[in-house]
């Protein structure tokens, strides 16, 4: 606990282990198996425990719940974990749950994420890098976040979906099935309504880079996701677009987005 800033009212249980320059506040609750890198500052009212880590320079607000035992009936106490990135910054309210022996035994999140107030990460989820998921996003049990996902306040994002890198999800939008990378998804029930436009330009995206993958997505809305991809997989396509490919041709255990209804 070296340099570290602890309120007498903190309860830190004996075998957490407390990098340096680690700031825990009033009433806070760490527990036996926590790792807090250094760096990391829980506000007040926080309760870290499980066998949780949490990396370098993650902030976390008040009344955050991270690593209680995941909200799955089948959970019988095994040995599960969360693993948590660095730079993150998860607000008021946020729950966070360790894996499940079913899933895989652990749920990662990535780096310089930020997780707004009363969100909910499930059990078994992959979230990857500089994701955000606005305020009372709720992201089911088994699911995957690549990397810059921005998911809109009120949305919901069923179990076992994969959302590829760059997508966006509107707000108040109900996500069923995979979304493909740097695709725009919105709607009470999501259906795929183009190209996240902003994030790509924010990204760097070329005009010829958003011209080849509106042309990609002209192709496979005329026919199968699948046997479209694996027709234009085999042309010589780099960059955004095999991001794409490889995207639908990967495993999943959900089917794609249905093109949106007339």
């Amino acid at each position: 606990m070296a340099d570290a800033l602890i309120h007498p009212s903190a309860v830190i249980e004996p075998g957490a282990q407390i990098g340096a320059g680690v700031r825990i506040g009033p009433f806070c609750v760490v527990g036996p198996k926590v790792r807090l890198a250094d760096g990391v500052e829980l506000k007040s009212h926080v309760v870290v425990t499980g066998d949780t880590s949490v990396g370098e320079g993650t902030v976390i607000f008040p009344f955050a719940s991270i690593g209680e035992v995941p909200q799955d009936l089948k959970f019988k106490g095994e040995d599960v974990r969360l693993q948590i990135g660095a730079r993150n910054r998860i607000r008021e309210y946020v729950t966070m749950n360790p894996g499940t022996a079913g899933g895989g035994s652990i749920t990662t999140v990535g780096d310089d994420g930020l997780f707004m107030a009363s969100s909910h990460v499930g059990h078994d989820c992959r979230i990857g890098d500089r994701v955000i998921l606005a305020n009372s996003v709720a992201i089911a049990g088994h699911c995957v976040l690549e990397d810059d996902v921005i998911v809109g306040g009120l949305s919901g994002v069923h179990q076992w979906v994969r959302i590829g890198r760059g997508a966006m999800i509107g707000a108040v939008t109900m996500v069923t099935a995979d979304v493909i990378p740097y695709g725009l998804v919105q709607g009470p029930r999501g259906h795929l309504d183009g190209l996240n436009l902003i994030g790509l330009k924010r990204r760097g995206a070329t005009r010829s880079d958003i011209a080849a993958l509106r042309s990609l997505l002209g192709d496979l809305g005329r026919g199968s996701f699948r046997d479209t991809a694996r027709t234009r997989a085999e042309a010589q396509v780099t960059g955004m677009e095999r991001d794409v490919l490889d995207f639908i041709l990967g495993p999943s255990d959900r089917s794609f987005l249905a093109p949106k209804p007339e």
